[in-house]
């Protein structure tokens, strides 16, 4: 054979490659996706709560090592369930579960308000780098507007923000909540968020349900004189609590998305918005009201754009009386208004206590549930530690079926659409052991945004297989390390006969084309 054969021969055997890619990426081998095949696309997530020790540490005062050990117990039981993101408590009370903070230390840490670990350690930047570290993005968790958890003086410490700006706050429900009419308050939390924002490698910033507080029988919230301080036009002060967290939203929102276009932004409020009965765009539904009660409007939120993912928190099961899960999961997917949807599932309930959650596949029906909404792209526990404890068999339900196969969190095309350039160069061969595959690849060009990669899918396919990309059963591994260009496949077989492609990501798992495919024998 010639040389110039050779070389026609090696250039006709790469066309038909690309040509075989180009197919699979418009469709021509990729078959219509069988109905019960789970999504690619799925934000799995769990709330890991640090206040009380309801979840980590499991007890204040634990010691560093032991806080690491449990926080990656944590991780990696969520990781075998297939959990893809976690929401990590790191300011419960005006205080810190981070050391870039000008706030004082958690006493939930270290069992003193102001206490730093011992030995020093940043809890937070240890959260992220285990988190990434097993394919899941953190999103810090902040409660905006509680200041404290109790009235008790010690539990804060002389500096505690309480103490330096008494007339911020007002007394409800034996706690100090930051009245959120004071425009200095607003300034002050803007602060907070933006130093994790500026400080911290987080994916993104997480708002809980707790804005104006929770309502107690008879008592009214003392915030009248500063409704006639800073009216800011409105009459009806229903109108004006609300209003008060609108601007804070925008302003967390704006103010987050000018210092790292990546950063996501997501709320998880009630799980009901309004009832119909009070309002003609609220959910069938008659039970406590985000929007009449908390003075949460997520609504508005959606519609104006502030944040890029709503997470209500739909405590109820099938069928219950004044919020059933069902209309309730229906209402916010028909409201979502182009952002992301999660559904807050109470993993807390699995153990059976109470009406309908008797019944052990009562969450894992509500995930099947979701699914069925086009705008409802994922699921988030409260909480972590019944994944971890596998409450009602629910980690299995998890990890053996309903997260069976990795996944990706969905795309925020709003705030990043263009894809990474895909890697080249993939080569493959069977490892000394006779089975393992070894991969190694290069990383493509920039990206048309120059904007860096984040990390890398690597697919594997029998051979036969049309290289379908959208099936999740063919993602071996995903990683979150940009500087990582070789993968070992360990679950090959002795007379498997695979083809394997890689693709990229960037920051906000935007995903290029795949790379060459290598196909190998192992005899």
């Amino acid at each position: 054979m010639t040389l110039e054969m050779s070389y026609i021969r090696v250039c006709f055997a790469y066309l038909i490659t690309i040509f075989l890619l180009l197919a699979c990426c418009i469709g021509y081998c990729r078959p219509e996706p069988p109905s019960d095949m789970l999504p690619k696309r799925e934000l799995r997530g769990a709330w890991i709560a640090t206040v009380v020790n309801i979840d980590w540490p499991s007890a204040s005062g634990l010691g560093s090592e032991k806080q690491k050990q449990e926080l990656i117990q944590h991780l990696d039981n969520h990781q075998r369930a297939g959990i893809n993101a976690i929401m990590l408590q790191i300011r419960p009370a005006a205080d810190a579960l981070y050391a870039k903070s000008k706030e004082p230390w958690s006493r939930f840490l270290s069992g003193t308000p102001g206490k730093q670990p011992a030995p020093f350690y940043d809890p937070l930047e240890f959260a992220i780098e285990e988190a990434h570290k097993r394919g899941m993005e953190l999103h810090a968790w902040i409660n905006p507007y509680r200041a404290t958890f109790d009235l008790i003086t010690a539990n804060t410490t002389s500096d505690h923000i309480t103490r330096r700006k008494p007339n911020w706050f007002f007394v409800y429900g034996g706690k100090k909540l930051f009245n959120p009419g004071i425009p200095e308050v607003r300034e002050y939390i803007i602060g907070v968020v933006m130093d994790v924002v500026r400080n911290y490698d987080i994916d993104g910033i997480h708002f809980d349900d707790y804005f104006y507080p929770y309502p107690e029988s008879g008592k009214q919230i003392p915030d009248t004189e500063t409704f006639r301080q800073y009216p800011n036009g409105f009459k009806n002060i229903a109108d004006w609590r609300r209003n008060n967290v609108n601007l804070l939203i925008q302003m967390v929102s704006d103010s987050v998305h000018s210092a790292k276009k990546y950063m996501k932004f997501g709320v998880s409020p009630f799980g009901i918005w309004d009832n119909k009965r009070d309002h003609p765009r609220g959910s069938a539904s008659s039970g406590l009201s985000g929007y009449r009660q908390l003075y949460a409007d997520a609504l508005k939120w959606l519609e104006e754009g502030w944040v890029d993912y709503i997470n209500p928190q739909i405590y109820f099961p099938f069928g219950n009386p004044a919020a059933p899960y069902e209309v309730l999961a229906d209402w916010w997917s028909q409201h979502a208004n182009g952002k992301h949807l999660y559904i807050g599932h109470a993993a807390y309930r699995a153990d059976g206590n109470g009406a309908g959650w008797r019944d052990r596949s009562q969450i894992p029906n509500q995930v099947r549930y979701a699914r069925q909404h086009a705008h409802a792209q994922g699921s988030i526990y409260y909480s972590a530690k019944h994944i971890t404890n596998n409450v009602a068999g629910l980690r299995d339900s998890l990890q053996y079926n309903l997260y069976r196969y990795k996944s990706l969190p969905p795309t925020m095309p709003w705030l990043d659409s263009i894809a990474p350039e895909p890697p080249f160069g993939l080569l493959a061969q069977v490892a000394k052991n006779g089975t393992s595959v070894i991969l190694h690849w290069q990383p493509g060009a920039p990206a048309a945004d120059a904007e860096e990669l984040y990390g890398y899918v690597v697919y594997r396919f029998n051979a036969g297989e049309p290289l379908d990309l959208n099936n999740p059963q063919n993602i071996m591994h995903i990683t979150y390390d940009r500087t990582q260009f070789q993968y070992t496949d360990n679950m090959a077989r002795k007379n498997g006969h695979y083809r394997y492609v890689v693709t990229a990501i960037d920051r906000l798992k935007n995903e290029s084309l795949p790379s060459n495919v290598r196909e190998l024998y192992i005899e």
